[in-house]
């Protein structure tokens, strides 16, 4: 059960916490919030797991009394696509590395903000840089194993040793729903090979989670054919 924050203390100067992320972030850690997941923006705080973030009700009221202009998303659906997110990106990601952004991309900024603080990575947005973002989402990635297929290429397993892909288990379904939900700008597939489209549309209708599936069996086999 959560304690009680008596937070008199904390902020009877005015100046004591300021609107900056250092101090919003630190206020946060200060009534028990475990940063490392929530995704900070200047408008709002997008908790990613809610068990691990500990960003109870009663937390937040606490923080909107601090931060009554700063908006706390608790959406199920964006908890969803961070925990999809993770298992890429735990797998992938060194500590302490300098990682390449692309521009314009609001669901891989909210993704990624929170390993600044898991892992210490630094992000950037040109100049030299470890490890660069491929904002390659799941719906792709498929299609382009079925481009491969139809071609007679084989498997088309995308990847780069120097490439990290925070959206490759997740669906452009789930990320335009919860962009929608958040009055963000939506977004569109890249593949645009027609018969893999298709047939990612006809799987879709007897088969909705083939896509996880594909992922899987297209990894097996293609290990099976290293050894």
């Amino acid at each position: 059960m959560d304690l009680m924050f008596d937070i008199s203390g904390l902020a009877s100067d005015e100046d004591e916490f300021s609107n900056s992320k250092k101090d919003v972030l630190k206020f946060l850690k200060i009534i028990g919030v475990d940063t490392r997941f929530i995704s900070y923006t200047p408008q709002k705080i997008y908790i990613n797991s809610l068990r691990f973030s500990k960003f109870s009700r009663t937390r937040q009221k606490t923080f909107n009394k601090q931060y009554p202009e700063m908006e706390v998303v608790r959406n199920t659906l964006f908890q969803k696509i961070c925990s999809k997110s993770a298992r890429n990106l735990t797998l992938e990601i060194k500590p302490n590395s300098t990682v390449l952004m692309p521009e314009d991309n609001f669901i891989c900024e909210l993704l990624m903000e929170p390993y600044t603080r898991k892992y210490g990575v630094k992000l950037v947005y040109e100049g030299d840089y470890d490890l660069k973002v491929n904002p390659l989402i799941l719906d792709d990635k498929v299609n382009t194993i079925f481009e491969g297929i139809f071609a007679g290429e084989g498997l088309n397993l995308i990847g780069s040793e120097n490439e990290i892909y925070p959206l490759a288990n997740v669906s452009l379904d789930w990320i335009n729903s919860f962009l929608k939900m958040d009055g963000q700008d939506l977004i569109e597939g890249e593949n645009k090979d027609d018969l893999a489209n298709s047939f990612s549309e006809f799987l879709e209708d007897v088969a909705p989670q083939f896509r996880e599936n594909v992922i899987s069996a297209s990894e097996f086999i293609n290990e099976k054919n290293k050894n």
